[in-house]
């Protein structure tokens, strides 16, 4: 994750500093967490002679907050009227986790360039190899290091003194390949700061107690030699006239300025924010802003406006439960009825999506619906593709983002393609986008970010509206993207009167589902005790079919992601294929087998996992007895219509693998080797 705070001419203490650095990166922790690291100007009295000083450690933000007052070389209570600071937290993909291969990283030992950066350069061994021709050393085993050693390399051969921090940027990005947010700082360049972006997402927070200059940001389209004037431009660029720079309009033009990948952790300082584009260059100089671009391609908008962020600060607080998992399962009954709002008439039995509608004729002449996403939003697309089928009677194909482009599918212009993320970032779903807008299909996306890559890329879409999602194991984003795509599926079918039966026995159960989904949390305790009986378990086995085989999935991932349990979904209908080996009196096998088309096939099956000595958990409807008296546990479940029992049996799941990992010790949040928002391949 990603965060930097530049105050210009606003006087903070090195010590508010620190605490501004570090409670952002206490709210990016779940985007990943194996070590820490910060850059701030040194002890220089002028900012004009600052060195920089860096400070990683590994482990938890914490531990990198207590690191930063055992530095006696620093003094804390200094005031520094303009400054710029960096902090990172990272998630380790090239070199283990330790202080040295955590960010920012630098240019040589003095510090002059620093760097903090989020995704993989896929050719940085290239660069590497030709750095170290040239007599530039390397000392951690990242792709990030070899950025800030190529930015010294452009600065070492400049062709002139005068050349600006934002070219050099610009020189560099044009030599890297992947995906990259990147914030830089320079002690050549005091108070000044480069942030630019390809592929992994990057904002900027803007506060002022004045009006600002502008509320839309012209872009400069400029070769290298122009850059320059821009720069000086901005530099003196008078506060009446028109400007192509943002800055604050009042006494001293005082403003602070906030870069992050994600908006959690500029909320609580400013709700006025700019998203940048891939390739986008954005520079702070003299305390103005300025964004620059390359080149201008057809069609893409000349100003990036500044925006109000809708997110409030106590939507990303834990509040009175112990983790953010346990605190977004039990929001499930408001963050689906946030997904419904304003969408379905339930007096009418009328559904619109307002971000499709426009688009609801193309997408009925289509010859397939094809839905893509990874994790916990491919489920989404399992559990929904059988409704899907039915009410738009077209054939649904559910892909896994990176095995779809591993295998180059076919896709054709009358296609739709869905792709379901709950961050709009997950790097595979994105390529997944390009390849099928390469292709001419109708892009769709499903996200819970506005402003998210995938919101952006696509031709149309739906925001599930759930609210931040902070737990990296996805919880309440899962049941509202199940009801975002059961509303499609809704739409898609109006017009059909053989059908009319069926979407009001489904408005129906939408409209009842928060107090249904409230029941169920009501048997929190009765998880809690058999958790107790099966923590100490090495394996767990999720069984069911139909409806409910995309609950097993997600039941089981929830169970790996945060217990550490081998945990395995398994089709009911494939037992007798094999996983019925694995069946005896110790092996813990939870069985979801509600009222529905599959209710006596699952009964067949739970009299094979009987037979075996098998004891069985059973996730039932409320007064199913057949079940019942077959079961060494049950948890009875409230029914509703068959395609949205999944949303209510999924629930109980989730409270399991929560309380499992409490009780197994494990920190529920941040799960080893996981981060919440996948923004590398």
């Amino acid at each position: 994750g990603i965060f930097a705070y530049l105050n210009y001419r606003v006087p903070r203490t090195r010590k508010e500093v620190f605490e501004t650095l570090v409670k952002g990166l206490q709210r990016l922790e779940y985007r990943g967490y194996d070590s820490a690291g910060i850059a701030v100007d040194g002890q220089g009295k002028d900012v004009k002679d600052c060195s920089i000083c860096l400070i990683k450690k590994k482990g938890k933000v914490k531990a990198l907050d207590e690191e930063l007052y055992k530095q006696d070389t620093l003094d804390l209570e200094a005031e520094l009227d303009t400054h710029f600071g960096i902090a990172h937290t990272r998630w380790a993909t090239h070199g283990e986790p330790s202080a040295l291969n955590s960010h920012p990283h630098r240019s040589d030992k003095t510090n002059e360039f620093v760097v903090i950066h989020n995704g993989i350069i896929t050719n940085y061994k290239e660069l590497k190899k030709y750095l170290e021709t040239k007599g530039y050393e390397f000392e951690s085993e990242t792709d990030t290091e070899v950025i800030p050693k190529l930015i010294k390399y452009v600065y070492d051969n400049r062709e002139r003194d005068d050349i600006s921090f934002s070219t050099l940027v610009e020189r560099v990005i044009q030599q890297l390949e992947g995906a990259f947010a990147l914030v830089f700082k320079s002690s050549h360049y005091p108070g000044e700061a480069v942030a630019t972006r390809r592929g992994s997402p990057l904002l900027i927070g803007v506060r002022s107690k004045y009006e600002l200059s502008t509320q839309h940001i012209p872009i400069q389209y400029n070769s290298g030699h122009l850059k320059k004037e821009i720069i000086e431009n901005c530099k003196k660029s008078s506060r009446t006239g028109p400007t192509s720079c943002l800055q604050s309009e009042g006494i001293a033009e005082a403003v602070e300025y906030y870069f992050a990948s994600d908006a959690s952790a500029i909320i609580e300082h400013t709700n006025k924010v700019i998203y940048l584009e891939d390739d986008d260059i954005a520079a702070v100089t003299a305390g103005k802003l300025s964004i620059h671009r390359m080149k201008r391609s057809a069609g893409e908008d000349p100003v990036r406006a500044i925006q109000t962020l809708q997110m409030e600060l106590q939507q990303i607080m834990k509040g009175n439960f112990k983790a953010f998992m346990q605190k977004e399962i039990f929001e499930q009954p408001e963050s689906v009825v946030n997904t419904m709002r304003g969408r379905i008439c339930f007096d009418s039995n009328i559904v619109v999506l307002g971000g499709l509608k426009d688009h609801l004729k193309e997408i009925k002449r289509c010859r397939r619906l094809i839905m893509i996403g990874c994790g916990t939003s491919f489920h989404a697309a399992v559990a929904t593709r059988q409704i899907l089928e039915e009410l738009t009677e077209l054939p649904v194909m559910v892909e896994l983002a990176s095995d779809f482009l591993d295998r180059n599918t076919p896709v054709f212009r009358d296609d739709v393609c869905f792709f379901i993320s709950q961050s709009g970032e997950t790097a595979d779903t994105l390529m997944a986008l390009r390849y099928c807008k390469d292709r001419g299909a109708l892009t769709v996306g499903i996200t819970n970010t506005v402003g998210s890559s995938i919101s952006r890329d696509t031709v149309c879409g739906v925001h599930i509206n759930a609210g931040p999602e902070i737990g990296v194991a996805s919880t309440k984003a899962y049941t509202s993207q199940f009801v975002a795509l059961i509303m499609f599926g809704l739409m898609m079918s109006e017009d059909r009167i053989s059908l009319l039966k069926r979407r009001e026995e489904i408005i129906n159960g939408l409209r009842s589902l928060p107090v249904h989904i409230k029941e169920v949390l009501a048997v929190d305790d009765k998880i809690k005790n058999i958790a107790n009986e099966l923590y100490k378990q090495r394996s767990l086995l999720v069984m069911g079919r139909g409806f409910n085989y995309a609950t097993c999935l997600e039941g089981a991932l929830k169970i790996k992601e945060i217990t550490y349990m081998h945990s395995e979904g398994i089709l009911a209908g494939e037992l007798k294929h094999g996983p019925l080996a694995l069946i005896d009196k110790h092996m813990p096998v939870i069985m979801i087998i509600m009222r529905d088309a599959c209710y006596s096939k699952c009964q067949n099956a739970l009299q094979q996992v009987t037979a075996r000595q098998g004891r069985p958990i059973i996730l039932c409807c409320q007064d199913d007895t057949e079940s019942t008296k077959n079961a060494y546990r049950t948890i009875e479940l409230p029914h509703t219509v068959d395609c949205l029992q999944g949303i209510l049996s999924v629930i109980p799941l989730q409270l399991l693998s929560f309380h499992l990992a409490v009780m197994r010790g494990y920190d529920v949040d941040c799960p080893r080797n996981l981060a919440k928002s996948v923004t590398v391949e």
